[in-house]
């Protein structure tokens, strides 16, 4: 039996359970279900863990499967657009006293890894509007 095949049946076996739990917490019978799957909460944690194993292993497999110069290169350029982010981010654009203030823990490195992660997604997000641009166009043209 194939890899596909044993994962398809993990896969089925683990939307079964969970469905069951849902249909006992949504009846209300959470005695039942603490009783049947132990703590929710660790349950989850144990399905989280196998989906991301196994997204990884497949990730991982299909990189050295496929073109690995042209995967490396597109991690290295998301991996640039990070650092230029993070670069161009100065974090002492906006007062941080009246957040300190009402409690929140905010620091100029936390106000540095938002601008960060604001800039990044600026970014991405011109890139994936121009590269659907792009295709759109080319499509038109080629015809």
């Amino acid at each position: 039996m194939g890899l596909h095949k044993v994962l398809k049946i993990v896969a089925f076996a683990l939307a079964i359970i969970g469905a069951i739990f849902a249909l006992m917490i949504m009846a209300g019978d959470e005695e039942a279900a603490q009783s049947m799957g132990g703590n929710m909460l660790y349950v989850s944690y144990v399905v989280l863990f196998i989906i991301v194993a196994l997204v990884l292993i497949f990730v991982i497999k299909g990189l050295f499967a496929g073109n690995v110069k042209k995967t490396l290169m597109s991690v290295g350029a998301f991996l640039a657009i990070i650092v230029l982010s993070y670069a161009m981010s100065s974090g002492t654009d906006l007062d941080l006293q009246p957040f300190v203030d009402k409690g929140a823990d905010v620091t100029e490195a936390t106000s540095k890894r938002v601008g960060a992660g604001l800039y990044a997604f600026y970014v991405l997000a011109i890139l994936a509007i121009a590269s659907m641009a792009y295709s759109g166009v080319k499509k038109i043209f080629n015809k």
